[in-house]
């Protein structure tokens, strides 16, 4: 399936310059999920196998290393920005700990990096990890959480076990519910039990985070 040409041209341009430095390189999240439905996006997500030093060494000024929590780097194309993540794997809870005491499963540090598929199933829901490759073959999709199936259904599934998910970073819940208002999605099952249980984790985010989440686009 190719959406190559309603993306955005400086988002094709950014993968062209990771992929013509070495690195592996994709659209992936909301972005791919507005597009598979047929509207634009607001914003591009990318995520890599370049570290975020390397991506600052492949856009020099134009980059700008961001975050303790998640690092990432913000790429400045002309007035847009976009977000290049370094594919992760799923910490360890001793990797995911922000101090020695932390004995939850809330993630406080994730900066494991790992490969692809790897980044794909330690993200939050299916619609969410769907890859996009805008030079391969002309556009291509590549889906290792049966994403699109749930995207066709109109389903928000979270990746692996609902429950672990939320307590990883109960900022999720809330994501969960903007899919759901905003597309008019369905909750499976499982999530809606462990969102509904476990809604008092709530109160272990920080305001601010919350409310970037209530106003930043669906990611």
């Amino acid at each position: 399936m190719s959406i190559t040409e309603h993306m955005a041209e400086p988002a094709v341009h950014v993968i062209e310059r990771l992929r013509h430095a070495g690195y592996q390189a994709f659209i992936v999240g909301g972005a791919v999920r507005d597009l598979l439905l047929g509207r634009e996006p607001k914003d591009y997500d990318v995520a890599t196998s370049a570290t975020p030093e390397q991506v600052k060494q492949v856009f020099g000024r134009r980059a700008r290393i961001i975050g303790r929590r998640f690092r990432l780097v913000h790429v400045y194309i002309g007035h847009n920005i976009f977000e290049v993540s370094t594919f992760r794997r799923e910490p360890t809870l001793d990797e995911r700990k922000g101090r020695a005491e932390d004995t939850g499963l809330q993630v406080w540090r994730d900066n494991s990096f790992g490969n692809e598929e790897q980044d794909a199933r330690r993200r939050d829901f299916t619609v969410n990890a769907i890859y996009y490759d805008p030079l391969r073959n002309g556009g291509e999709v590549v889906d290792y959480v049966a994403g699109m199936d749930d995207l066709r259904a109109g389903l928000v599934r979270a990746i692996g076990d609902p429950a672990t998910r939320m307590a990883e970073d109960p900022v999720r819940m809330l994501r969960a519910c903007k899919l759901a208002g905003e597309y008019g999605f369905s909750f499976e099952p499982q999530l809606f039990e462990a969102i509904r249980s476990q809604a008092q984790l709530l109160q272990l985010a920080s305001r601010a985070r919350l409310l970037e989440e209530l106003y930043s686009n669906l990611y």
